[in-house]
């Protein structure tokens, strides 16, 4: 759940306000028939205002920023470290920092891989294995994780996360992203 800001109450009460009029314009319907179709209604384009509403203010008033992101392999345990620094740049409180690390293999910069670039097992095993992907290798990996919660404006927070990395990709393009809820 988001940490809701002044214009996130400011916009819900607005929304609010709208939903209490097609209320009561609804309930004034000459036509009886009507009636539950127009709440329905009016309850519908509040929900999806709301939910709107939410994302666009997260969007714009909880920025943050990642700083000084390094990655070293643990040859010896097969994993990848990545470390750095978040900070929020926005003026509102973030309730949770989330960073998504996504790797690909044999991947170009923009994230797009040649058609001969995947894995196709092949052998003995393969031929019984019948496509029940028991040799299946993923060529991209995205992985999240929490790095903060309750982040205040203009504070910073140093991370640390590590997980598995596969043996088998070679030439790895990586890519990093943060987003704040």
């Amino acid at each position: 759940m988001t940490t809701f800001n002044i214009w996130h109450y400011f916009i819900l009460g607005i929304v609010f306000l709208f939903f209490i009029t097609g209320i009561v314009l609804s309930i004034k319907q000459s036509n009886k028939k009507l009636i539950i179709p127009m709440i329905f209604s009016t309850l519908l384009i509040s929900i999806l205002l709301s939910g709107l509403s939410i994302i666009i203010i997260d969007k714009y008033t909880k920025v943050v920023k990642l700083y000084k992101v390094k990655n070293k392999r643990l040859l010896s345990l097969e994993k990848i470290t990545y470390t750095g620094m978040i900070k929020n740049e926005g003026n509102h409180k973030i309730g949770k920092v989330t960073l998504e690390i996504k790797l690909i293999n044999k991947g170009h910069r923009a994230g797009k891989t040649k058609a001969g670039s995947f894995f196709s097992p092949s052998g003995f095993f393969n031929f019984f294995s019948g496509g029940a992907n028991v040799l299946y290798k993923p060529q991209i990996i995205i992985k999240e994780f929490v790095v903060a919660k309750n982040l205040a404006a203009g504070k910073s927070k140093l991370f640390r996360v590590y997980f598995n990395y596969p043996p088998y990709f070679r030439n790895t393009s990586q890519f990093i992203s943060v987003s704040g809820h």
